[in-house]
């Protein structure tokens, strides 16, 4: 297993134990360049009654807390699904250098949630950011968040 399929698992687990607490089936995790994970955050909207608390911007929040920057340059991103424009935004903005991301944001639309179906990379390509992005890392592991979540106690998305 390489390292962006581990850091791509650290947000997998993160997102099962918000599924447990009753929190809609995302997650993310960031690590340094040299692959050390620094923190892993899974959506808390409902328990912060907060619709801006998913997990990429929850990372990006501890992250920038515990180093104490607000710059995460060269820092790597993995989340479950792709990110929605404010997520993505939230990433530029915090210049993380790369994006990895499993199931597709049609996937999450599919799953019943309100997405607004604009491809991360689109809203990329269109603003001239430089984030990379690479999309299908451990999908199959990342869509079946979306029915396990379904199949719960809490099948109401957010």
């Amino acid at each position: 297993m390489d390292f962006v399929e581990r850091l791509m698992g650290e947000a997998i687990a993160v997102c099962e134990r918000g599924i447990q607490a009753g929190e809609s089936p995302f997650g993310a995790a960031i690590a340094t360049p040299d692959g050390r994970v620094i923190c892993a955050a899974h959506n808390t909207v409902r328990a912060d009654c907060d619709p801006t608390a998913h997990a990429e911007v929850n990372a990006i929040r501890q992250a920038c807390r515990r180093l104490g920057v607000i710059d995460l340059s060269g820092h790597l991103l993995a989340s479950t699904c792709e990110p929605c424009p404010m997520c993505a935004a939230a990433i530029h903005w915090a210049r993380l250098d790369a994006l990895y991301y499993g199931a597709g944001i049609d996937e999450a639309g599919a799953a019943g949630f309100n997405e607004l179906g604009v491809s991360c990379r689109v809203l990329y390509d269109y603003g001239g950011s430089t984030v990379k992005v690479f999309g299908g890392v451990l999908r199959d592991e990342c869509v079946a968040l979306f029915r396990r979540w379904l199949d719960g106690p809490h099948p109401v998305p957010y």
